[in-house]
């Protein structure tokens, strides 16, 4: 394996799948770390959406939960690396525990807002870098600036 093509696969390690958002409207509420298991944080995050809005899958995967939670509902979705997708305040849902549901499908309505959260056993994960993110050709470039040149447009996938 040559150097660069090592360094090429240590990257695609680090590069999340590209997600399309689980409904229309932009992120309101970023993820935030709690400092412990029970702290505060924001374990996900949240969309503003159109209340009524289709909630769709991200990827395929099996529901493991479709019910409320303390008069809020869910949809936990485990998908094939061992992730869990959290689709949370929603208005209807549309699946039971047991379905498998392919990218895309409808898994219920919004509220006014949407949380989304991830998680890999008891792990809570940014979905941040789940979505959208920029696909190019990475070059290197000295801090100082010389040796300036136009860089290659990238592209954002997932939008």
């Amino acid at each position: 394996m040559t150097p660069v093509a090592g360094v090429m696969w240590w990257l695609a390690g680090l590069v999340a799948a590209c997600w399309a958002p689980p409904v229309p409207g932009p992120v309101v509420e970023p993820f935030r770390v709690p400092l412990c298991e029970f702290c505060a944080g924001h374990r996900g995050l949240e969309f503003s959406s159109p209340p009524g809005s289709a909630v769709v899958a991200v990827a395929a995967g099996v529901v493991t939960f479709s019910g409320s939670v303390a008069g809020i509902r869910y949809v936990v979705v485990a998908h094939a690396d061992g992730i869990r997708a959290t689709y949370g305040s929603l208005a209807a849902t549309e699946v039971g525990q047991g379905q498998r549901v392919v990218a895309g499908q409808r898994l219920g309505t919004s509220g006014p807002r949407l949380h989304f959260g991830l998680r890999r056993g008891q792990q809570y994960l940014d979905p941040g870098p789940w979505f959208g993110s920029l696909a190019g050709r990475p070059r290197l470039v000295p801090l100082d600036g010389r040796y300036r040149r136009p860089g290659r447009a990238g592209r954002v996938c997932g939008t």
